[in-house]
């Protein structure tokens, strides 16, 4: 009878252990995926600056937005995340990489050997971007100087430095779906609502978390707890900002001022430092979607 009970429990055991390892499978796209696209480095720039690559990636303590080696600490419940080195060196950044694998990082979180990031990187807001434009992000990438040097391993406790478990994660949070404009709101509002659910990955600061990490979707843009454990992020819902006008977001974009003539400081002053490179015409189309209760309801 024992022996029975025991080979039950190993079978369902073996059972358990490989249902994980399907559902936990990565899942990359090919390159029959990709569009037939030649990247536009203007474009890629202009992407660099939408989706604030140097915020988190440039070296720590320079002055250079391009010089991307990484090192930032990213404090979370979790443990804390290091930002990579993405700079074109072969050894230590993304040099060696093709333009498959850069699309699979930025919307699918897996690494040119398929191993799954954390979402500390923000491939669930990466993911509606249109892929000519993270291909362009890429060819732009591609011509900035390559940095030596390695950054610290991730520092997790178990069991969340297990990376496999991420596959089950992304099943619950990571849907594949792109942007889609809404043809009943405006082409400014559709524009605006394309980066900040995109590129801007806006969310991923100003919107609640549940257990897992995922972001809490009924309270889009609402705010909630800093990540850091340090007081609260703002909410910026367009309940949140009655006091502000579309001319004030947009200015605010621009300068870093509010509409009561402080500035905006903590790890916004970077915000700014890349929505001042963006036209006139996006952050008004930003400001826009902010303000519009429609379109968030509608663009979730």
């Amino acid at each position: 009878m024992l022996k029975r009970v025991l080979i039950v429990l190993i079978a369902l055991a073996l059972v358990g252990a490989g249902a994980f390892w399907l559902v936990t499978m990565p899942r990359p796209l090919t390159a029959a995926d990709l569009p037939d696209h030649q990247p536009d480095l203007e474009n890629g720039r202009y992407m660099f600056f939408a989706g604030g690559c140097a915020s988190c990636h440039a070296t720590p303590g320079g002055d250079d937005p391009f010089h991307l080696g990484g090192g930032l600490e990213l404090k979370s419940p979790f443990g804390s995340f290091y930002a990579p080195n993405i700079s074109p060196d072969p050894e230590d950044g993304i040099g060696g990489w093709s333009t498959l694998d850069f699309v699979n990082a930025m919307q699918k979180g897996l690494s040119p050997d398929l191993e799954n990031y954390y979402p500390s990187f923000p491939y669930t807001s990466y993911q509606r971007m249109r892929p000519q434009d993270v291909i362009d992000l890429k060819g732009f990438l591609d011509t900035l100087d390559p940095v030596t040097g390695s950054v610290p391993d991730h520092a997790l406790p178990f069991p969340f430095n297990i990376r496999r478990t991420l596959g089950g994660w992304k099943l619950l949070f990571l849907d594949g779906k792109q942007f889609e404009p809404d043809p009943a709101l405006s082409d400014e509002i559709n524009r605006g609502g394309y980066l900040v659910t995109g590129p801007g990955h806006c969310a991923e600061c100003h919107t609640p978390r549940d257990m897992l990490g995922g972001l809490e979707r009924s309270q889009w843009l609402v705010g909630g707890p800093n990540p850091e454990g340090e007081g609260r992020v703002p909410g910026i819902a367009a309940a949140d900002l009655d006091d502000w006008s579309q001319g004030d977001l947009a200015y605010a974009l621009e300068s870093g001022f509010t509409p009561t003539f402080d500035s905006l400081g903590g790890s916004m002053a970077a915000v700014i430092r890349n929505t001042s490179q963006l036209t006139a015409e996006d952050r008004n189309a930003i400001a826009a979607y902010l303000k519009s209760a429609q379109a968030q309801e509608a663009l979730r």
